[in-house]
């Protein structure tokens, strides 16, 4: 049985498939059929287990960084302005020039919901994790998911303010910085703490955890697409809009994705740095979107409507860059292999 396993494993690496991502086509699947599972609240629920799972990622990410190599990862400057400026700049552009192009009176709120995913700040977890899984600069990937989240309480607004004519709002920041300070830094800070007597351990162990973030991961889209389907985010549009939704937010992701590659490329990136960049630049937080949205769009009505760009996104993003991740952390742990073997 297990030689049969093994066989079938083989066949679907041969393909370009891995258990990762069947495994997220399953629970993708299990959410469509039973997204009651995923909804639930409380503190045995999955999304309570999801964030704790988070909190350990990055407790054992700060064991496996040492503080030399995390003041490393502050001074690179460059790629912090390439990660915030494809964020917080590039995105929200290139959403104003498509509407300039092709934007209509009868699409005003999807319009609107594409410019707010534009303005959002990048992804903590998944980015940090998804850094990892591809081989990426650990400390960078940390710094600017963290600082990202900071930057688009303030930010975020002011971008919005385009769009929106009421003012009077406020948000409730402490409540989002304490939150992070909780989740993210807290973990880190106390790993790092620990760097010098387990971070050998830590790095031992370096393949069980990266199964561990592939698990979390899994949770984390699962929960998020029990969400999706249980809050009915996807009626009143007929699959014809929803494609075509779908394709657009997908060429905005590869757009992204060519823009932070070729200021890589001139700005000459090492591979970590470029990894770094890709994914804390072309991904978009739904924690936040959602938060937000109940203030600065407190007064309207559609918010189904705006925020469902920022659902397909959020879907569309952890596939695709889980599919990228995996992709780029296989060719690198080859060419480790070729390399050690070799030396």
């Amino acid at each position: 049985m297990k030689n049969g396993l093994q066989k079938e494993l083989s066949l679907m690496a041969r393909a370009g498939l891995d258990w990762f991502l069947v495994a997220m086509l399953i629970v993708i699947t299990g959410a469509w059929l039973h997204p009651s599972l995923g909804q639930g609240e409380g503190v045995f629920s999955l999304k309570a287990i999801a964030n704790y799972g988070i909190a350990l990622i990055f407790f054992f990410y700060g064991m496996r960084l040492s503080p030399e190599k995390f003041r490393a990862g502050l001074v690179n400057w460059k790629l912090h302005m390439v990660v915030h400026a494809s964020t917080f700049i590039v995105f929200p552009l290139i959403v104003l020039f498509a509407k300039y192009c092709f934007g209509g009176e009868d699409s005003d709120l999807l319009w609107l919901g594409a410019f707010y995913l534009a303005a959002l700040p990048s992804t903590v977890s998944s980015s940090v994790v998804m850094v990892s899984i591809a081989h990426g600069n650990m400390p960078a990937a940390i710094f600017n998911a963290s600082i990202s989240s900071l930057l688009g309480v303030f930010i975020t607004p002011l971008w919005m303010q385009l769009f929106l004519s009421q003012g009077g709002e406020s948000l409730d920041l402490w409540h989002v910085i304490g939150g992070l300070i909780v989740q993210i830094l807290i973990p880190v800070t106390m790993g790092i703490f620990l760097n010098k007597r387990f971070g050998r351990f830590a790095e031992k162990q370096k393949a069980k955890l990266r199964v561990f973030d592939q698990l979390v991961i899994l949770m984390i889209i699962y929960t998020s697409f029990c969400d999706s389907f249980g809050g009915h985010m996807f009626s009143g549009f007929s699959a014809k809009d929803l494609l075509i939704l779908g394709g657009s937010l997908l060429l905005l992701f590869f757009v992204m994705y060519g823009v932070i590659l070729l200021l890589c490329c001139i700005l000459r990136f090492s591979r970590e740095d470029y990894v770094t960049a890709l994914f804390c630049g072309s991904k978009k937080s739904l924690v936040h979107g959602t938060v937000m949205s109940k203030v600065l769009f407190a007064n309207m009505s559609g918010l189904g409507i705006i925020l469902l760009p920022i659902m397909l996104y959020h879907a569309l993003q952890l596939i695709l860059a889980s599919i990228i991740a995996q992709t780029m952390g296989r060719r690198y742990e080859a060419s480790v292999a070729v390399e050690n073997k070799h030396g």
